[in-house]
């Protein structure tokens, strides 16, 4: 959060940047992490939306700021778990919540909706399409889609902050993940909120996530795993390959 202070108290006003924890990526032919939602005042905001407003601040008045963590690890269906919601609350304003990003899909299932949504799972080989999660409006946009081709098995990039995620494509390549934002609200300018990238099963590289601290997706063809999203920056989890 920056302070700007004027002359008077009535001048005091702040600025901020809420962003989420990062969601966590599937496991077993996995989609990745979508980004943590994003709020800000400075540069550029969340989900293409317009720029937040700064509060006033009121002297005397305590503030409470929660940095919510990135999800940990994948749940009983062997999606990724979401992360988790950032705030600033305190007497005075409406709390401003970014909500955390979503999970990556695993093994035929869709991604979870979340802050930006996670990319949707490969399909086993025979399954259907999985479909990236959701985002949040002016928070974050929506997963990628897994593979829907026979015997495809390469999952969708998470949602970013800044962007959609990538599809996964023809080779059992995962999908990219969508950029974060950018803003200089720290003085300097610096991405948040960037989406990882899908597995593959058919490259011998580790997918992209998005500028914004999204970890790159596992590669079967070279037996990588996953990367996770990098710290402080709201970024998603890659898609774990591992069957």
């Amino acid at each position: 959060m920056q302070i700007l202070a004027g002359v008077g108290a009535a001048s005091i006003v702040a600025n901020y940047l809420v962003v989420a924890g990062g969601g966590a990526g599937g496991y077993n032919e996995g989609g990745a992490g979508g980004g943590g939602g994003a709020r800000c005042t400075v540069g550029a905001t969340g989900g293409g939306g317009s720029l937040e407003t700064p509060f006033a601040v009121a002297t005397g008045t305590t503030y409470t700021i929660t940095v919510g963590a990135g999800a940990a690890t994948q749940d009983g269906d062997l999606r990724g778990n979401n992360g988790n919601d950032s705030s600033i609350s305190g007497s005075g304003i409406t709390t401003i919540t970014s909500t955390g990003g979503g999970g990556g899909g695993g093994t035929v299932l869709d991604g979870k909706n979340g802050g930006c949504g996670g990319g949707g799972s490969g399909n086993g080989g025979a399954g259907p399409t999985s479909n990236g999660g959701t985002g949040t409006a002016s928070q974050g946009f929506a997963g990628g889609q897994g593979d829907g081709g026979a015997g495809d098995r390469a999952g969708g990039g998470g949602g970013g902050a800044g962007a959609v995620g990538g599809n996964a494509a023809t080779g059992q390549l995962g999908g990219v993940g969508g950029n974060g934002i950018e803003t200089n609200i720290s003085g300097s300018n610096v991405y948040y909120g960037g989406g990882g990238g899908g597995n593959s099963q058919g490259s011998d590289t580790n997918n992209d996530g998005g500028l914004g601290g999204g970890g790159k997706g596992g590669a079967a063809a070279i037996s990588r795993n996953a990367v996770n999203g990098s710290v402080n920056t709201g970024g998603g989890d890659g898609g774990t390959w591992a069957v």
